[in-house]
């Protein structure tokens, strides 16, 4: 491979790998895939109970898609101010782990957690 990433006639450039834990299924994407579209694609749920009607079509604003990164954040794409905003509210305690699948793409090995227990008040809201 050559330093700027251009490869030479024929060669294959590796694909990023998607492992979904708790489906025990592991996908490869073209770098810069959407999760939530890789996910759909391949019959990963996203969205759980009324999510499943009820969502905003990827578009960020409901959350509803939120995933747990257990590995691999850092091939990610970066998070944008609107989706730290709702991670901030989403999952004190846990904002650096958790994404927006609808927001995600992927450049590198992951794993991913879908449909995680939310985790609303942070872990010291009670004591």
């Amino acid at each position: 491979m050559r330093p700027n990433g251009a490869g030479f006639i024929g060669e294959r450039r590796r694909m990023p790998k998607i492992k979904f834990i708790k489906e025990n299924k592991t996908i490869e994407v073209e770098p810069g895939a959407n999760l939530r579209h890789e996910a759909r694609k391949n019959g990963i749920d996203v969205y759980y109970g009324i999510h499943k009607s009820l969502n905003c079509m990827g578009f960020g604003q409901c959350g509803s898609c939120a995933v747990l990164i257990k590995k691999g954040m850092e091939n990610c794409s970066k998070k944008g101010i609107l989706e730290r905003l709702r991670m901030l509210m989403m999952s004190i305690g846990r904002e650096k782990e958790m994404r927006l699948a609808c927001q995600t793409r992927v450049n590198g090995d992951i794993e991913v957690e879908m449909t995680p227990d939310m985790n609303w008040h942070g872990e010291r809201f009670w004591g």
